[in-house]
């Protein structure tokens, strides 16, 4: 509880009053003596009536807030919040509320100002846009109810429970690029076709038939039945996209307002939308965090929902990558061949461990590398040298990118392609390289 700016004013100009009646008086000027009775009157009156008008306050009854919000939210997008105030004031009462959002979480609109009407509910409501992602528990809101005479105000904490999920930008990709995705497959005419003949996956024995291969002939199938039995096989029926994602602390880096590792999140959900569309499976294996976390791939439109709740509160860490260790881990998880999109921030130290571990992965999968480039980089590059310092960091800048361009030829001379790509194209780019693979039948 406060003072309000109406008790404040009375409160100076009787105590203004005060002094210079009192200043009159040293000087030595008559000054009646009924004026300083009546002012010490009007101080005490106030004070009195600021004391009942105190109690009167305390004894209000509190209303009841309830708060209505979307159950998950998009990172860096506007959502919008309702409050419903309910409450049993038989006058007019007007208040401020002020909700307690979880930090995390940037606001507009606060605090509100309402006039509580008798018998009536109230309606507010405010915009709230996440600034990362995870779980948020909203607890209380706080209501500013002023005292019948206006003298005092007070804060009531009023309990109010509520919870809500931040998604990586899941509104943008649904709104636009996934969009994109859906004309681009029409156009490139992808379909995903079961052919018979010369797959990988056994389907079924049956007579030998003429414009067969010798190699299809089931010898022991052969003998039992005396007639000449052949396999058939066909192509796999889905195939496996595994993403393997770095959460180390060189993901941590940040040109706008999203971080390097949310726009790495928002590209495996952009390819695991276009994956699942064609009928291929989708997993996902995070390393370098402080929890790893692994999903077997699965096909079905029902997956990307699976892969949103299993990221949602997922961030980077503070630890160092170490590839040899995850690409262990991930060779015990995943028997069957998939390709794999290993999805990190190259550096220039980055040599033989890695270069070893990614040779080793792709021995039993298919490999790529999409590496995120900051875009400090390309403005460091293209930015005009004209002193020392500038002439300095623009050198190496360039021999930092030469020596990351040489790590990726080396990956490429031992047959692993690399995607290197600024954090807001990397989506399309991994898009652009799947559809690739798969119109030519290699992926």
């Amino acid at each position: 509880m406060k003072p309000s700016r109406l008790l404040l004013i009375w409160l100076a100009i009787l105590l203004a009053v005060g002094i210079v009646l009192g200043t009159l008086r040293a000087l030595g000027i008559a000054v009646p003596s009924t004026l300083l009775s009546i002012n010490w009157g009007m101080l005490l009156a106030l004070l009195a009536l600021a004391l009942l008008d105190a109690v009167r306050l305390r004894r209000l009854p509190s209303p009841r807030v309830q708060r209505h919000m979307p159950g998950s939210l998009a990172l860096g997008r506007w959502g919008e919040v309702r409050l419903q105030i309910s409450h049993d004031f038989a006058q007019p009462m007007p208040i401020q509320v002020f909700d307690h959002v979880p930090d995390g979480l940037d606001f507009d609109d606060l605090p509100l100002s309402v006039e509580l009407q008798p018998g009536q509910r109230s309606q507010l409501g405010y915009r709230l846009r996440p600034l990362k992602r995870g779980h948020f528990i909203f607890s209380y809101c706080e209501i500013s109810l002023p005292s019948p005479l206006g003298l005092w105000s007070g804060k009531r904490l009023l309990e109010a429970l509520d919870n809500t999920r931040v998604y990586p930008d899941f509104a943008r990709l649904y709104d636009g690029q996934l969009l994109a995705v859906d004309n681009w497959l029409s156009q490139l005419g992808i379909r995903q076709r079961q052919r018979r003949g010369q797959g990988q996956e056994f389907h079924q024995l049956r007579e030998f038939r003429e414009g067969d291969s010798l190699r299809q002939i089931d010898w022991k199938a052969t003998a039992r039945h005396r007639t000449p039995i052949a396999r058939e096989y066909e192509d796999e029926r889905d195939q496996q996209i595994i993403f393997m994602l770095d959460c180390g602390r060189r993901m941590r880096s940040q040109d706008d307002e999203l971080a390097h590792f949310d726009h790495a999140l928002n590209a495996c959900l952009l390819l695991s939308y276009t994956a699942l569309r064609q009928g291929d499976a989708v997993g996902l294996y995070t390393f370098a965090s402080e929890r790893p976390r692994y999903l077997a791939p699965v096909k079905g439109s029902g997956q990307l929902n699976v892969l949103l709740n299993a990221v949602y509160d997922l961030d980077s860490s503070q630890h160092p990558a170490d590839y040899q260790v995850a690409v262990n881990q991930l060779l015990a998880r995943q028997k069957r061949r998939a390709l794999v999109v290993l999805v990190t921030n190259l550096r220039d130290e980055d040599d033989e461990e890695l270069l070893a571990a990614v040779k080793r992965l792709g021995q039993q999968h298919r490999v790529l590398v999409a590496s995120l480039r900051e875009e400090a980089l390309d403005r460091l590059r293209q930015a005009p040298v004209q002193t020392q310092p500038e002439a300095l960091a623009y050198c190496g800048t360039v021999d930092y990118m030469n020596t990351r361009a040489g790590l990726h030829l080396r990956l490429a001379a031992h047959g692993i392609p690399t995607l290197d790509s600024r954090p807001g194209e990397l989506g399309a780019d991994l898009v652009s390289q799947y559809l690739a693979w798969k119109k030519a039948g290699t992926a």
